[in-house]
């Protein structure tokens, strides 16, 4: 089930949707037993906005280990550094993209 985006989650698909980085996004993708905020099938990507629901550093660690595993690399991003600093952010997800 998907749960209503928050204030991060709609900025950073901003930055993400319509294939603006030269790639296709998908939000709240179901990859196994997990939902990522935001995947790219190719390459495999997973992008994170760690904010009140990722408290459980162990969880978020079994998660992205099993990403890892399944040959997905994940970035995470605070909230704060969404809201406040969205330029880098979308530079560090380009440099994790590659070149296209």
């Amino acid at each position: 089930m998907r749960s209503e985006p928050t204030v991060t989650e709609r900025k950073l698909w901003q930055l993400l949707r319509g294939e603006k980085l030269g790639v296709k996004f998908r939000r709240q993708q179901v990859i196994g037993p997990y939902i990522a905020d935001f995947a790219c099938l190719h390459p495999r990507l997973i992008v994170e906005a760690d904010g009140a629901s990722h408290f459980d550093e162990e969880y978020d660690a079994r998660r992205d280990l099993w990403f890892e595993q399944n040959l997905f690399r994940v970035l995470r991003f605070r909230n704060v550094d969404i809201l406040e600093k969205p330029a880098e952010v979308e530079a560090a997800i380009r440099r994790a993209i590659g070149p296209r």
